[in-house]
């Protein structure tokens, strides 16, 4: 089974292995360190599923459209395809919860990588929160 869900949020006995796919751990200027997160608040950190920083950078200072956002991120996806489908594999067997900032999935890569995992490994179950 492979979760979604705000790193914010309390952890939950479904969680299982905790894996933060953000860049980084710091309030929305990039550099202040985000006091509400900290080494309980996740089990792995896997920057390599983070959106690239100049991707980050686009979608919050320049106003990038989501839809391109999305199309960027998949892009990046298929250029670390190997991790991508390493990751699939391994939530066949453990129960994974990806964790990002963001409450909401809607427009969130974390659901864009549950999404990929999907496709990736069909037998796959997947909850996007």
């Amino acid at each position: 089974m492979l979760r979604t869900k705000s790193i914010l949020a309390p952890k939950g006995d479904y969680d299982r292995i905790r894996i933060s796919i953000m860049s980084r751990h710091t309030l929305r200027d990039g550099i202040t360190p985000d006091k509400r997160i900290d080494e309980n608040s996740y089990d792995e950190w896997l920057r390599e599923f983070a959106p690239p920083l100049k991707l980050i950078g686009d979608y919050y200072k320049r106003n990038l459209p989501w839809e391109k956002f999305e199309e960027r991120y998949l892009d990046h996806l298929k250029f670390i395809y190997d991790k991508v489908k390493k990751l699939s594999e391994t939530a066949l067997k453990k129960d994974i919860t990806l964790l990002c900032i963001k409450e909401s999935s809607e427009k969130c890569h974390r659901r864009l990588l549950a999404e990929e995992c999907k496709r990736i490994k069909r037998e796959l179950e997947i909850l996007v929160k």
